[in-house]
């Protein structure tokens, strides 16, 4: 197997085509590209390839978020999931560093958003999803004051607090079942849902804030990941 960790995820679709065409099943570190469009185009040419292909963030196997995951405290109502947000130029919004405080999200409310309003300030920004069961999830990227991991988990009987960052171990546990199974423990679909909330938010912020389609903004992207994949 390959663990790809370039921090750069501009770089990562030309580097996982060489993975793919060796028929390696990889580990691509967070965020699997810089935009949505280099998102999906990675998943598709893995696809082509028949190549097994796993990216999560650490803060996905902390045993907390896995207990939300499973219902250990009964259903998830709606979470407010928060995590550092640094600005980085070459990378699309939350794609950078948001992407922790995100895939928090997902992992206890699950796939199923579809809308997406963000507003952002100077020190933060704030993305609230609506889930199709009419749930609500939130993400809160900081930029001024502490940076931390973490957030609170509304449950059918009591409010718990998520999980926040406890190392790497859980996650090179997946690592390793993955390359020995070839069973991606994150299916491509959530990952791909997880990169469109963030696009969806870079969208709502560009409209001062409106909610956005999340269906309208992975259509858009496809297309153009297209393109891509045939230079």
């Amino acid at each position: 197997g390959v663990l790809l960790e370039t921090n750069d995820g501009n770089l990562h679709y030309e580097q996982a085509l060489e993975v793919f065409k060796a028929g390696k099943p990889v580990f691509i570190d967070k965020p699997i590209g810089a935009t949505l469009v280099q998102s999906i185009a990675i998943f598709e040419i893995a696809k082509k390839y028949n190549v097994p292909l796993f990216t999560s963030s650490a803060l996905r196997f902390t045993p907390a978020n896995q207990d939300l995951r499973t219902g250990k405290m009964g259903k998830v109502i709606g979470a407010d999931c928060y995590s550092p947000c640094v600005n980085e130029p070459s990378h699309s919004g939350f794609y950078w560093y948001g992407i922790h405080g995100v895939e928090t999200l997902f992992t206890i409310m699950g796939t199923g958003c579809t809308t997406v309003s963000c507003s952002s300030v100077g020190g933060a920004d704030v993305a609230v999803g609506i889930w199709d069961d009419g749930r609500i999830g939130s993400f809160r990227g900081i930029r001024d004051g502490k940076h931390d991991f973490g957030g609170t988990v509304v449950c059918e009987k009591k409010v718990v607090l998520a999980g926040g960052y406890e190392g790497y171990q859980k996650l090179l546990d997946a690592i390793i079942t993955f390359f020995k199974t070839k069973q991606p423990p994150v299916s491509a679909k959530e990952t791909l849902e997880i990169y469109t909330f963030m696009e969806a938010a870079n969208e709502s912020k560009r409209q001062a804030g409106k909610p956005v389609a999340m269906a309208d903004v992975y259509k858009k992207a496809e297309k153009e990941s297209v393109k891509l994949i045939k230079k």
